[in-house]
């Protein structure tokens, strides 16, 4: 299927790595001009030339910190600057701290709402005028299989991932007259760096193996085994893409089946 992303422009954040950099790739594979951003200049110089090199496509890289809002501002304006416009938004972060209810204080909880749910808001608002200016656009945020079912001991991260879904569908149809659908993605068990860690944390927890930990979850996800971040990635492509022109206000797992919730 040809997504229609031959020269379009998108801008992917935290995408130095993990879904974020699959994301990013597989936007340029199909032909799209692709801008990454994370805070760590870095590994985002050495991702844009990986990028550049494996598909050949426009890549430029600018970093920012997602939970201030003049570093949104500025990325925006540097990818329609170097670009001229902008049609794709992948919005993306890390998750919160682990914990529950008691574990946290109003620092924690200001601190994870501009991390998961505000840095999306100012993301939206500051694409809004270019997507228009264009006719219309696409958003994916990148969330959590939370977004369906709550994750044990990861109260912050539930609440505001839940946050997102109620601000997407709500865009959804305040954005439909422009021609800009938005959906939201939840990964489940993707083959991450983070997962690992979360794995890992477990593991020390409970006193066992990574291998024990991952051999158990992947029990419990239909599809036997963890996602790889390519998979996740091509979902995340098409709905970033012309190819997508009727599915907006939506969530959508990407997680093997493992979510029983309907």
């Amino acid at each position: 299927m040809d997504l229609g992303l031959q020269g379009k422009t998108a801008l992917v954040l935290a995408a130095s790595k993990g879904i974020g950099r699959a994301i990013a790739t597989e936007l340029a594979a199909e032909g799209a001009n692709v801008v990454i951003s994370s805070r760590g200049e870095a590994a985002l110089a050495a991702t844009a030339s990986e990028i550049h090199e494996a598909t050949g496509a426009e890549t430029a890289y600018f970093s920012a910190d997602v939970t201030k809002d003049e570093d949104i501002q500025r990325l925006v304006a540097r990818t329609v600057e170097r670009f001229g416009g902008l049609d794709a938004l992948v919005t993306n972060t890390g998750g919160p701290p682990p914990g529950t209810f008691e574990d946290f204080g109003d620092e924690a909880w200001t601190g994870a709402f501009e991390l998961t749910l505000l840095n999306i808001v100012r993301a939206v608002r500051a694409v809004l005028p270019h997507m228009r200016k264009r006719g219309g656009g696409r958003i994916v945020n990148v969330a959590s299989s939370s977004i369906k079912q709550p994750i044990e001991g990861l109260i912050l991260s539930n609440t505001f991932r839940a946050g997102i879904i109620g601000l997407a569908k709500s865009l959804s149809a305040e954005l439909a007259p422009d021609g800009i659908l938005i959906n939201t993605l939840g990964p489940g068990r993707i083959s991450t760096d983070r997962s690992a860690g979360m794995d890992a944390s477990q593991a020390e927890v409970r006193g066992v193996s990574v291998e024990e930990i991952r051999n158990e979850m992947a029990a419990r996800i239909p599809l036997g085994r963890y996602g790889t971040p390519e998979e996740f990635a091509r979902v995340a492509a098409f709905l970033a893409s012309p190819a997508n022109s009727y599915l907006t206000g939506q969530a959508i797992l990407v997680d093997g089946g493992m979510v029983r919730a309907l």
